[in-house]
């Protein structure tokens, strides 16, 4: 109720990003409204992004393994079925994971009806129990939960760490409003997601008032006998659900780090012409199903990861809160005192529940502390990378010095255009110099092409073009994209061409950079971190693959960077 019902879905949907949500697009509305600790801000979001793809892995691994052992319960598979719950729980989540390509609009017609009958029947189950013990109502009461804290000290931190599992899912609920929307998620939650739980939750207690052996597997032996392995396949199928949610939030994620420069350019495909939001990141997608496989064999089975599950989400839902927090004080426009009043009710429940689960790291724990940590370096290394790459490449001539140096010394003149992209149009480009250096020629009309990628999911084609005159056949182009969008160059082109941009697409040429690096000579971390950025410069995707630029027209440039 506080976390989930309150905080996400009444409270922190409202911080939408121009109907974009997670951690990342949080992070982009905060710095977009400006202010100081701007790089302390992009430091709790690379933490709640790193912390968010822990949990991207150890949710299908938990909520499908679970769902299967699920057949332990069934009396004419009792003893028999142990040994290949692991395989069928791996059979599960590769087709799962095979089923990515197509998208969540194409996976989601089939989960709709799937989800309808899943919460209706655990509603049934859960309002039967209730019916047999109705003293369980009680345990609405608030105070019923802070006695049992007050009897029994020693136990609450293990009852807290065991009820958290009752909240995970809300931190992808958030990442993925950007593929359904606040309000159908709103009401989706109100009506029938959270009325169905609740009534399932209290009746798994009042089962297990009446009989407390029932607490080995509570939620199947609800079920009567003839109806557990129907129910076991459709929790199976449920828990495929929850794994896509969680899985197309990690991609939208993963694109918002891409285009924000968290992340090397990664492959990024369009699933839905009507939905924007929806994406298929294939690296990301094998790199999941490896992971979440090697959990599974690892672990073997969901009491074992239970204790890996938690921090990771718990994590992630704090930073949350602190970047909501800073985003009440800045757009809000709030003293800071009241900000963290607002959200203390919040930021003390989840203190609690971190405090819980910490007792959980030397139990596996450490495994999504362990995928946070290794996908925040990644973050740290390719920003900090990319920060010493342009200081290596920053030129001390500007644009107005050569065109005056070329207007005394006029070059061979070839026909046509000639595109260079650039991060600074009143810079010489690395590519151009090299061009005139080598090549000693200069194309008629001169385009110095910067592409931004703005801290907002889109923007509107009447802001995408900007057009600058720098002298007699020199031009800067400036496209703009949001964070949620693909740069696309080809449709920026076509659209500075309606706003007076003349040029031939047959006579016009792409002049791309392709650095090879040279990390300078250090030593321990540092120089790990540099064969990293190395690595990551090596395998990300090609610039003019990434921008969309006709591959025909593009002309790479090799060049060496020492950084």
């Amino acid at each position: 109720m506080v976390i989930c019902t309150v905080k996400y879905v009444l409270v922190l949907l409202r911080f939408d990003n121009r109907g974009e949500g997670g951690t990342l697009s949080l992070t982009a509305l905060v710095q977009r409204a400006g202010g100081r600790a701007a790089r302390m801000i992009t430091i709790i979001g690379m933490l709640g992004a790193g912390l968010f793809f822990g949990d991207a892995m150890l949710t299908p691994a938990i909520s499908v393994l679970s769902a299967v052992e699920g057949l332990k319960v069934v009396q004419s598979l009792n003893g028999r079925i142990d040994p290949f719950i692991v395989p069928i729980a791996l059979a599960v989540l590769a087709g799962l994971f095979a089923f990515q390509s197509r998208g969540t609009g194409g996976i989601g017609r089939w989960f709709g009806p799937i989800c309808l009958v899943w919460f209706a029947t655990i509603a049934v189950l859960g309002l039967i129990s209730i019916v047999h013990a109705p003293q369980i109502l009680l345990a609405l009461d608030p105070l019923e939960g802070v006695g049992i804290f007050a009897r029994h000290p020693v136990l609450s931190p293990a009852i807290l760490g065991s009820v958290f599992l009752t909240v995970t899912g809300a931190e992808a609920l958030y990442a993925d409003m950007g593929h359904f929307g606040r309000e159908p998620i709103q009401a989706t939650w109100l009506v029938l997601v959270f009325p169905c739980l609740t009534l399932n939750y209290l009746g798994q207690g009042a089962l297990i008032l009446g009989d407390a052996s029932a607490a080995a597997n509570p939620f199947f032996l609800m079920a009567p006998g003839w109806f557990q392995l129907p129910l076991v396949l459709l929790a199976t199928a449920a828990t495929v659900i929850a794994s896509q949610a969680v899985i197309s939030g990690a991609f939208s994620l993963t694109q918002q780090a891409v285009q924000l420069g968290l992340l090397p350019r990664m492959t990024l495909k369009p699933t839905s012409e009507e939905h924007a939001g929806q994406i298929y990141v294939p690296q990301i997608n094998w790199i999941l199903m490896l992971g979440v496989a090697a959990l599974v064999l690892g672990f073997g089975s969901s009491d074992a990861l239970a204790s890996a599950y938690g921090i990771s989400v718990v994590g992630a839902m704090i930073t949350s809160s602190v970047l909501a927090v800073v985003a009440i004080h800045r757009l809000k426009k709030r003293p800071i005192w009241q900000a963290l009043l607002i959200f203390s009710p919040f930021l003390i429940v989840e203190g609690a529940f971190l405090a819980a689960n910490l007792m959980k790291v030397m139990h596996g724990g450490y495994v999504p502390l362990a995928i946070a940590a290794g996908l925040i370096l990644i973050m740290w290394t390719w920003t900090r990378g990319l920060e010493r790459v342009a200081k290596a490449e920053e030129s001390d001539l500007s644009m107005t010095d050569v065109m005056a140096m070329l207007a005394a010394r006029p070059p061979m003149r070839a026909r046509g255009t000639a595109v260079f992209l650039t991060q600074d149009p009143d810079k010489v480009p690395v590519s151009l110099m090299h061009n005139l250096k080598h090549n000693q020629v200069l194309h008629e009309q001169v385009v110095l092409l910067t592409v931004k990628v703005m801290r907002r999911p889109r923007v509107p084609d009447s802001e995408r073009v900007a057009i600058r005159d720098l002298g007699p056949g020199f031009k800067a182009l400036t496209l703009s994209f949001g964070y949620m969008e693909r740069p696309n160059v080809a449709l920026g082109l076509s659209q500075a061409r309606a706003k007076g941009l003349k040029f031939d697409i047959m006579r016009t040429s792409f002049f791309v950079s392709r650095r090879t690096l040279l990390p300078r000579p250090t030593v321990g971390l540092g120089h790990l971190q540099d064969l990293l950025f190395v690595f990551l410069m090596r395998n990300a995707q090609r610039a003019a693959d990434f921008f969309q630029i006709p591959p025909s027209r593009v002309v790479e440039l090799g060049t060496q960077v020492a950084f």
